[in-house]
């Protein structure tokens, strides 16, 4: 069943939550980042910052995390040592922030954002599912992941960071998202906490291991990804 004129739609994939009154009760509405966006130019800082990010990972991609100096970032990004410090701290505060603009990135679709309004929730839910596992098989995606898996080893403190900073939030707007249709009486979900996990895992559980292992055989197609969808559509009674 379409529904019009519904905003908050996962298929924006949301970056933060709006609470707003609504006949007389608090409403969570899961909103675009798209909405909260600046429209001022950068500032020179921030285009200082995006210029060393971008060096950054095209270094890292091409040569290795651990094979890429500072120095050499500086020189490609045309700042300056003291900036990067200022702005990151270290390398390591580097790599934590290009994984945050990658995860960023996949929350903002600015082209979807106008395209929700007439889908259903098992058709949004179907088209968040397809993208996290099209991303998840990007060739930058593939090689960020084993970069920051193997930071991650070394340093349980930046795991730990990781983990708050992209799958948290995850977590956090699938679960206002599902809470919202269970009290709209569009789903049956008791913990939507569980659920937005449980279909975490349905998504990207396996998926993120055949990606990181280079089997592309394994890897999900739409249709594959669908089948394994409808247990958790059917369970939840989502409509």
């Amino acid at each position: 069943m379409k529904r019009r004129g519904r905003r908050n739609a996962l298929h924006k994939s949301p970056c933060n939550l709006d609470y707003r009154k609504a006949q007389g009760r608090e409403s969570r509405m899961v909103q675009s980042d798209l909405l909260e966006c600046p429209m001022e130019p950068p500032t020179l800082r921030e285009r200082r910052r995006d210029a060393i990010l971008d060096a950054a990972e095209a270094l890292f991609l091409e040569q290795g995390y651990e094979r890429t100096s500072l120095a050499e970032i500086v020189k490609q990004s045309g700042g300056s040592l003291a900036t990067l410090y200022d702005l990151f701290g270290n390398k390591q505060g580097l790599l934590h922030a290009i994984a945050s603009r990658w995860g960023n990135e996949a929350r903002c679709q600015p082209a979807e954002c106008m395209a929700v309004a007439d889908l259903s929730n098992v058709e949004l839910l179907r088209g968040y599912a397809h993208r996290q596992c099209d991303r998840m098989q990007s060739p930058r995606a593939i090689a960020l992941m084993r970069m920051l898996i193997s930071e991650s080893l070394r340093d349980r403190d930046f795991a730990l960071q990781i983990y708050r900073d992209l799958h948290v939030p995850a977590i956090e707007e699938l679960s206002a998202l599902f809470a919202e249709w269970a009290a709209a009486g569009q789903a049956e979900i008791d913990d939507p906490q569980a659920a937005a996990k449980l279909l975490l895992s349905i998504v990207i559980g396996d998926s993120m291991l055949h990606t990181l292992a280079g089997l592309e055989d394994e890897w999900l197609d739409n249709d594959q990804l669908d089948w394994r969808l409808q247990p958790f559509l059917s369970h939840f009674k989502i409509v």
